[in-house]
């Protein structure tokens, strides 16, 4: 799609920022800065920890950055870890946020070159963590904006509509997808997101790499953290 005087779209005009709240992003501030520490590692559902937190998941194909994200929303450069191997994380992490959130790192899918034994493992135990609980306030569903959604995408997304659990699109690495790319892949997100009823309609644009978009992803998310103490 172009303007009408043939030019590509504008980013900005397409998908202004959000409207800065002094006091939210505050909020935002003060909980990342403080302390983070990795709480549990789940490979199993019996290794889940207990429920005390209010807790936000990320999810996402393989190589979307997920633990990359994690770590610039925290500050920290190595409190999830990164590889370059896709399909390395086979279990659930939880990091916990000045005790006041519970940050959850889930397996990536869409490796093609994972065994069907541990597809089927890892597919199954983020299922029975997404259906069955109770402290999960929302799922951050991060997508490449080079790409936007893709196939092994929809299976998650109708499972998120089916239980029920909200779900908001964060679409990563904008720094490599150029303007005119991800306002066109960020329009096609939107259209389909209609169709989906627990889908926030709202997306968020971040870069780990630039840190664009994460003082406003630490403000979405500090608006589920508990009262500090």
């Amino acid at each position: 799609m172009v303007e009408a005087n043939g030019a590509a779209p504008d980013f900005t005009a397409r998908f202004p920022p959000r409207a800065a709240d002094p006091d939210r992003v505050e909020a935002g501030r003060r909980l990342f800065a403080g302390e983070a520490r990795f709480v549990a590692g789940a490979a199993d559902p019996t290794a889940l920890p207990p429920e005390d937190l209010p807790e936000i998941a990320f999810a996402g194909r393989s190589n979307v950055g997920k633990s990359t994200l994690v770590n610039a929303v925290t500050g920290r450069r190595m409190l999830a870890r990164t590889s370059n191997t896709p399909g390395r994380t086979r279990q659930i992490n939880f990091f916990d946020i000045g005790g006041r959130l519970m940050l959850v790192d889930l397996p990536g899918y869409g490796y093609a070159d994972a065994a069907k034994s541990a597809v089927k493992a890892w597919t199954g135990l983020v299922r029975h963590y997404l259906r069955s609980r109770a402290a999960l306030r929302r799922v951050c569903l991060l997508l490449d904006s080079r790409h936007g959604i893709k196939e092994v995408d929809r299976p998650l997304m109708d499972m998120l509509d089916a239980a029920g659990v909200s779900y908001q699109i964060v679409l990563t690495k904008i720094d490599k997808a150029g303007k005119a790319g991800a306002a066109g892949v960020g329009q096609r997100v939107v259209t389909e997101l209609a169709a989906h009823a627990a889908a926030m309609p709202e997306i968020l644009l971040t870069s780990a790499a630039e840190r664009r978009g994460i003082t406003e992803l630490q403000e979405m998310l500090a608006g589920f953290a508990t009262a500090p103490a």
